[in-house]
């Protein structure tokens, strides 16, 4: 027997009758997406992101909220990111610290665990260093033929938190200044 098709082959997508297609963009935008976040997640790091609560209290002089509130539960997380050594520089202006480090997420992803995107304020700390980094600008990057969106974020390093001044810098008092001497 020979069987005989009435309709030729296509290749466009909108053609076929099928409920089951590789090639639905919708499809593809949601694997990409789901490849995209599990290649961060398996070849990343985990970075805690500490919330950033903005308030409507700004300085008149410095144009920002001084007083910021930052949750202080983090949220465990996959990013991209080059570890970089903390440089203090010394210049005709005193010390210089230069480290400003750039992280990718997937965006969906981010969207999907903070229920919001990652934003200015932030603070970002990679779960096996010792410090934070407050986010200054967040960029997005898209591969819009696939649907897939990252989210740049730059951070510079955070110096003055609340952990780091009351953390012990020794394990012994000072007995400089009329201790007894041993």
């Amino acid at each position: 027997m020979r069987y005989r098709v009435n309709t030729p082959p296509t290749n466009r997508p909108g053609d076929r009758s099928s409920n089951l297609s590789l090639f639905k963009k919708r499809n593809d935008k949601n694997l990409f997406n789901l490849v995209d976040a599990e290649n961060i997640k398996l070849s990343g790091s985990r970075i805690l992101v500490y919330k950033y609560i903005p308030s409507e209290d700004i300085d008149d002089v410095y144009q920002e909220s001084r007083q910021k509130v930052i949750r202080s539960d983090p949220v465990t997380m996959w990013a991209h990111y080059d570890p970089r050594p903390v440089e203090e520089n010394l210049s005709q202006f005193g010390v210089e610290v230069q480290v400003d480090q750039v992280f990718i997420f997937n965006k969906s992803y981010t969207e999907g665990i903070l229920g919001r995107p990652i934003m200015i304020g932030d603070v970002l700390k990679p779960e096996f260093q010792e410090i934070k980094f407050e986010v200054f600008e967040v960029q997005e990057d898209s591969f819009e033929a696939y649907g897939v969106y990252h989210l740049l974020v730059h951070a510079k390093l955070l110096r003055d938190t609340q952990d780091t001044h009351d953390e012990p810098l020794f394990d012994r008092p000072d007995d400089i200044g009329g201790g007894v001497y041993g």
